[in-house]
């Protein structure tokens, strides 16, 4: 929902706040940001980025930087993800476990350098992933800080997105591959490039200096980038089958129980012992011919709920409703669900995740 005027000027508000207005976008209160929502509606948006290529501003995201010649062994520490395999000019996804087995965030991890690392943490986590980090830094010859307010992030996403970067952009795209973090110019402006997204389609996030973000917005404008809101950034990553924090993810929710074992690896790292037992739950994806389902609608096998829904939208792509929800271990091997929408049952199928792979 929208806020009151006098809320609204309670919203933090990312570098690209007067882009988003001049676009006529909707905006709407997230996790304490005013942001857009949409601009020309969420169906237009999602189909551009499936089919050519969208953009979307995800400044609000926080970025921590870690240096030191102990930066590696307290990243470590950490996290469950092997931070050691990362070759400068790689990313990858990663976890903060917290003491009890649930997740303090999930994020991604950018070696910018030897003993250079950037992370990129979720906008509503970062004053607790922050005092978490600092928490845990201990004698780690490391430094902590925190840059989330020096950097505009975009993040642009389809499979066309190459062709339309590549006249503006002193590097050659079509060489770097999923994970390569880099430096290049985009429209002469000096900026960092990762081979990453959100979306399941192939794209760029581009870290760009606050002070210019609207500068290469604009310009991304009108090299024929359609911008593109939360809402449809929520249907293409649920389409996609990837969890979101505070859905799927949170210190409650074992990890494990979304099917990512393998951002686990073997190493000694904080709630190691809890993290590694197995879960009750299990995520799963449902769907059904007409009947959206929500966050929170119960899950039923044989009259006995067995699970909730943790995320639905109705895919654009699919042309039905699909959900992903947490349901019993045990019941997850057996099938056939109802989930209850406004006091009625609704037979809902399994479908294997992600629903949509290109």
């Amino acid at each position: 929902m929208a806020q009151s005027d006098t809320n609204t000027q309670q919203l933090k508000r990312t570098p690209l706040h007067a882009a988003h207005l001049r676009s006529g976008a909707r905006m709407v209160e997230f996790g304490g940001w005013e942001m857009p929502v949409s601009y020309t509606g969420v169906m237009a948006e999602h189909q551009a980025v499936r089919q050519q290529a969208g953009m979307f501003d995800v400044s609000h995201m926080g970025e921590f930087r870690v240096t030191g010649t102990g930066a590696l062994d307290f990243l470590q520490s950490v996290t469950t993800n092997d931070v050691s395999r990362l070759k400068a000019g790689r990313a990858h996804y990663n976890w903060l476990p917290g003491e009890s087995g649930g997740l303090i965030d999930d994020i991604y991890v950018y070696r910018v350098a030897e003993h250079d690392y950037l992370l990129v943490v979720n906008a509503a986590n970062i004053g607790k992933d922050w005092a978490h980090l600092k928490r845990h830094l201990n004698d780690h010859d490391a430094q902590l800080s925190d840059e989330s307010g020096q950097w505009g992030l975009i993040a642009v996403q389809g499979p066309q997105t190459g062709a339309l970067l590549q006249p503006h952009c002193d590097t050659n795209l079509g060489q770097t591959k999923k994970n390569d973090f880099f430096a290049a110019h985009l429209f002469g402006v000096p900026v960092w490039l990762a081979r990453t997204g959100y979306t399941g389609e192939d794209g760029f996030e581009v870290f760009v200096p606050a002070a210019q973000a609207e500068a290469i917005w604009d310009a991304l404008l009108g090299a024929g980038l359609t911008p593109a809101g939360l809402g449809a950034r929520d249907t293409l990553r649920l389409e996609a089958g990837f969890p979101l924090f505070g859905h799927e993810f949170s210190a409650e929710i074992h990890p494990l129980s979304s099917g990512y074992s393998w951002v686990v690896k073997d190493k000694a790292h904080l709630g190691r012992h809890h993290i590694r037992v197995e879960p009750e739950h299990r995520l799963i994806g449902l769907a059904t011919d007409k009947v959206p389902l929500r966050e929170g609608y119960p899950v039923f096998q044989g009259g006995v709920q067995v699970g909730v829904v943790t995320s639905g939208t109705v895919s654009p792509t699919l042309g039905h409703p699909i959900a992903m929800a947490l349901v019993d271990r045990q019941a997850a091997e057996q099938g056939a669900f109802e989930v209850e929408v406004r006091g009625k049952r609704v037979a809902a199928r399994v479908l294997e995740l992600p629903f949509y792979r290109r």
